[in-house]
């Protein structure tokens, strides 16, 4: 049954709910700055797709291990004038060399890799030393009212949003991985208060780690 779910009804479910108004706003300002050789992680279906500006992109990959969002991501890919490669592997093993990308998106992505901090030093290995990762998450909630409400959904809310966490300490993570921020911004977006916690901006290589 399981099974069944993740390959029929799971893709639709967050192509819809990721594409919703307050996520569509959020993806517009982070990534339409992406330039070079650029690399998204957790690509999925391509809602990121409209939003890249053709004429700054070098060469985009698009990185996702789960193989039946794949089929609209390309359709998608069709009315952009973008060229895509798609690797279907998971964000903790990037199959790039050290230091060969210029931009990294990353959108509503790190809350369901497994192993999120060997994939945030995975994508600090591939950046260049001058890149940048851009990224939006929804993350752990500042209230504590708030946050036990995550608690008490996340057993639920797991198994139906494809092993999702609502609560993960995003910012905590990117520091954890041996990144510092250009840009950090962070509120709640309409919506229910347990999921539309967001934090969003502009990170790079912390050279204290190197």
């Amino acid at each position: 049954m399981d099974n069944w779910y993740d390959r029929h009804i799971l893709p639709h479910l967050l192509d819809f709910a990721c594409g919703l108004k307050p996520m569509r706003r959020q993806r517009e300002k982070v990534v339409p700055k992406a330039r070079g050789v650029v690399l998204e992680i957790g690509i999925g279906t391509g809602l990121n797709l409209p939003h890249y500006k053709a004429e700054q992109i070098v060469s985009l990959t698009g990185l996702d291990p789960s193989v039946q969002m794949h089929p609209k991501a390309l359709q998608r890919l069709t009315k952009t004038g973008l060229t895509l490669t798609m690797m279907p592997v998971g964000a903790e093993g990037i199959p790039l060399p050290d230091a060969s990308v210029d931009t990294v998106v990353m959108t509503y992505t790190l809350c369901t890799i497994p192993d999120p901090l060997q994939a945030l030093k995975e994508i600090r290995r591939v950046l260049k030393a001058e890149g940048k990762l851009l990224f939006t998450e929804h993350a752990r909630a500042p209230d504590e009212s708030v946050r036990r409400w995550q608690d008490r959904l996340q057993p639920v809310w797991g198994k139906l949003a494809g092993g999702c966490h609502l609560g993960r300490d995003i910012q905590g993570l990117l520091e954890q991985a041996g990144f510092s921020f250009t840009q950090i911004d962070m509120r709640y977006l309409p919506g229910p208060k347990p999921l539309t916690f967001n934090v969003w901006g502009e990170a790079y290589r912390s050279t204290e780690t190197d």
